[in-house]
């Protein structure tokens, strides 16, 4: 089975002040194989959102491997990081983090522009995007003039469009309603179904459920590994 990414008795420590300590990570292995979809819990503390700052490439492990479609990406410097995170990996926030100066496909476009691919050819990907997600009406519209359902399916545009291997979702449906949540779990469904590796940090036990398998972790470590997203 293909993986797209790993993680290899990873360990990450911060030294705050005064030279303490803080094992956020102390050996934590977990495979992700490609098409997975897959919900991290825990506690404040945990380590779920350490975790998931390694797996986005913001972050580098102090010992162990990361491996990112076959690649070891444990080792590389911040420019290395910088470029393996645009090209392969998608993002959506919490906080949807859009620009609220730029239009809605403007926001879709940041990628692109990172990468300086804005031919016209991508930017005519970032209107199929935003069709995709249901927003062919809004392009020209500024964050503020969105609803919250619809700021969060601009992130989830703007995690697509650069095709990336991997998306990393972080609490995707913590600002939202029920109802808008149910339906922001709707389009990351669909988009596992389409084939893409999804791996979300949640605290709601109830969007943990529609992944495929969750992952609980506690203390640093990897507390329980349910294979099918229900939680016991």
């Amino acid at each position: 089975m293909k993986m797209a990414a790993r993680v290899i008795d990873v360990h990450k420590d911060y030294v705050l002040k005064g030279g303490v300590v803080v094992r956020a990570l102390r050996g934590v292995s977990i495979d992700f194989p490609e098409g997975d979809f897959v919900a991290i819990m825990g506690s404040s503390g945990s380590g779920k959102s350490t975790l998931l700052n390694l797996l986005g490439c913001l972050d580098r492990c102090t010992r162990g491997q990361y491996l990112l479609g076959g690649q070891d990406v444990s080792q590389l410097d911040d420019d290395e990081l910088s470029d393996i995170r645009s090209r392969n990996l998608g993002f959506i926030f919490q906080s949807y983090n859009l620009i609220a100066q730029l239009s809605v496909v403007e926001n879709i476009e940041l990628p692109l522009y990172y990468q300086g691919n804005i031919s016209r050819e991508a930017r005519e990907r970032c209107v199929q995007m935003a069709e995709m997600v249901g927003l062919s009406d809004r392009l020209d519209h500024r964050p503020f003039q969105l609803s919250g359902g619809q700021q969060q399916r601009v992130a989830i545009a703007r995690a697509l469009v650069n095709n990336p291997h991997v998306i990393l979702a972080d609490e995707p449906t913590g600002n939202l309603d029920s109802a808008t949540g149910e339906e922001i779990m709707q389009v990351l469904e669909a988009l596992n179904a389409a084939g893409k590796t999804i791996i979300m940090v949640t605290h709601e036990p109830d969007i943990a459920a529609r992944a495929h398998r969750t992952l609980r972790m506690k203390d640093g470590l990897l507390d329980a590994h349910t294979p099918y997203g229900a939680l016991t």
